[in-house]
């Protein structure tokens, strides 16, 4: 049943037909014939042949290679003899299921803009792509939870995969094989032609996610949802948001509304600050779960606390309201842990953000409480796990957490800057598991070089190799590789205040991180990975994202759009 009608050339009405005559015609009149005939056809249809005429006998082959992907595919198996070349009038056609059908109307929606094509999806109950693409959700391939695989012959593409996860995926891979000019947001003349050949993939590990400080300094959901866009481009899986600090508190809580009415008024720096409504944060929540990514919301507990204890001084210790804070500094706030309203305090706002989340992590934080040391902190975090418990999700919190007593599937997020971690690696035997986020190689608030216009350098400098170069797997002494469940890069706001600001210093750096947390430990090649992420300055540029031309990169200078052209817009609204 076609969701998304397909006009199809216009064909010559029958009763408009030039007649022939009975009699063997001579040339003239299958010449007057000929051109009376071409008089009544579509003119557009013809233009659009000849075009693609045109392209097909100009244009040169497949400029990419099968195995230019990043994050690196795990089984690569090229055909040369295969390359295919996107027609106007392809089909999109998906498994008759809505998670398919959802999955296939996205891929519409990226490739409409730049191609000019309609693009109409489709579903089937066994998809053929018939010089088209298909996208086949198949629940008996061994292709794992977020495995897919990526068919190109010239008869069209298939995508197989046993979730939609993995037909996303699939459509990611898809999308950066075809030229740079796809990601033009009008339409431009290119040979849309893909690589022939096979790719099997999936994810070395479930975790891999990125970071966002929305405290230090707040950015409207926009800002948030074009960062979600850049994770998923990559394959990435997790939206960590680090929503309250000394310096601004910014998701609502009904039960305790001066947290955002005063909390959030405050950034570094004296700026307006700002907060999400519980519809914004929704609205970030399913954006981010349309393209398979789970929103982890972090309340950092008991430290870095003064903009809740502004707006409700009964949680200090001392029970008196500091002023607001826009500095940078850190350890000297907390809640009071003595005091049973902080409890209250920690269930009901807890309690209103798991109502709101979807996903199964809850972050607690827990680091930089330099006021509340040995067994009171040990305390608190384990009542606080309990809570986190109750509300039936699982606790996640930086690696000072460890000492605590171990609660069921508890996830420590490292961020040292030395492997040598004894403590955590007994938390870890003790049942932890880790996300791996090392200082030193993946924050990404940390400058590329000494003349970085912003970031810190307190972890050191961090190029694209050194983010790059080290394995989640092995990083932390005395943790096994099973025992690690993924890689996140964390972006810290302290100097950043503008989306152009975080996208200078996620990229190129959140690919590099991206392949550690996807890619095969075999597949990992410093001069490989710098030549592949080099071909992708040209579609950033094209979708007018900004991003650091790191030195190290051999960036490609060709223009990604060769020749803008009028074509008729189709509705390229998300549906």
């Amino acid at each position: 049943m076609s969701t998304t009608p397909s006009p199809g050339p216009t064909a010559v009405p029958a009763t408009d037909a030039v007649p022939l005559p009975t009699r063997e015609p001579d040339a003239a009149t299958l010449a007057q014939a000929d051109a009376a005939t071409l008089a009544q056809a579509d003119a557009a249809t013809l233009a659009q042949a000849a075009e693609r005429a045109a392209g097909d006998l100009l244009a040169p082959p497949a400029r990419h290679r099968l195995a230019d992907v990043v994050p690196a595919p795990q089984q690569v198996q090229p055909d040369p003899t295969g390359d295919w070349v996107l027609p106007a009038e392809a089909v999109i056609v998906a498994t008759a299921d809505p998670a398919a059908l959802a999955v296939a109307e996205q891929l519409a929606h990226l490739l409409r803009p730049a191609t000019g094509y309609p693009l109409p999806v489709t579903d089937a109950t066994t998809p053929e792509p018939a010089g088209g693409i298909a996208l086949v959700l198949d629940d008996t391939v061994d292709l794992g939870a977020e495995g897919y695989r990526l068919d190109i012959t010239t008869d069209g593409v298939r995508v197989t995969a046993s979730t939609a996860a993995g037909l996303f995926y699939g459509v990611q891979t898809l999308r950066q094989l075809l030229p740079a000019a796809i990601e033009s947001r009008d339409p431009v003349t290119e040979r849309w032609a893909l690589p022939g050949g096979t790719i099997t993939d999936a994810p070395r590990f479930p975790y891999r996610g990125a970071m966002l400080d929305v405290a230090r300094h707040f950015f409207a959901v926009e800002d948030v949802l074009r960062v979600v866009d850049h994770l998923a481009r990559y394959k990435l899986n997790h939206l960590h948001l680090h929503l309250t600090d000394d310096q601004g508190w910014r998701i609502a809580v009904d039960s305790w509304p001066k947290l955002t009415t005063l909390g959030g008024t405050t950034e570094v720096g004296g700026g307006p600050g700002g907060h999400y409504t519980k519809a914004d944060y929704t609205r970030i929540v399913t954006y981010a779960a349309d393209r398979h990514i789970t929103v982890v919301p972090e309340i950092d507990l008991p430290g870095h606390t003064n903009a809740a204890l502004v707006a409700y001084p009964e949680l200090a210790p001392d029970k008196i309201a500091p002023p607001p804070y826009t500095g940078t500094e850190v350890g000297f706030s907390y809640v009071d842990p003595a005091d049973e309203r902080t409890y209250d305090f920690v269930a009901d706002v807890l309690g209103e953000l798991a109502a709101l989340t979807p996903g199964p992590w809850l972050h607690v934080g827990g680091d930089e409480a330099f006021k509340v040391k040995g067994e009171v902190y040990t305390g608190f975090v384990e009542r606080v796990q309990r809570i986190v418990a109750g509300l039936g999700k699982t606790v996640v919190g930086w690696h000072q957490l460890a000492p605590a007593a171990h609660l069921d599937g508890r996830v420590l997020q490292w961020w040292g800057t030395n492997g040598e971690d004894p403590t955590t690696a007994e938390a870890v035997r003790r049942g932890a598991r880790l996300i791996i986020s090392p200082g030193n190689h993946a924050y990404l608030d940390m400058k590329y070089a000494p003349d970085t216009p912003i970031g810190h350098d307190w972890a050191g400098l961090i190029d694209v190799r050194k983010a790059y170069d080290w394995d989640p797997g092995t990083h932390v002494a005395d943790v096994p590789t099973e025992a690690v469940l993924g890689v996140e890069a964390p972006l810290w706001t302290e100097s950043v205040t503008s989306l152009a600001d975080i996208e200078l210093l996620l990229l190129p750096r959140l690919p590099a991180i991206a392949e550690l947390g996807w890619s095969p430990r075999a597949t990992h090649d410093w001069n490989g990975f710098r030549d592949r992420l080099a071909g992708h300055g040209p579609r950033w540029e094209t979708a007018g994202i900004t991003f650091h031309r790191a030195p190290e990169i051999p960036w490609s200078t060709t223009p990604a759009i060769p020749t803008q052209r009028n074509v008729p817009q189709t509705d390229t609204t998300k549906p």
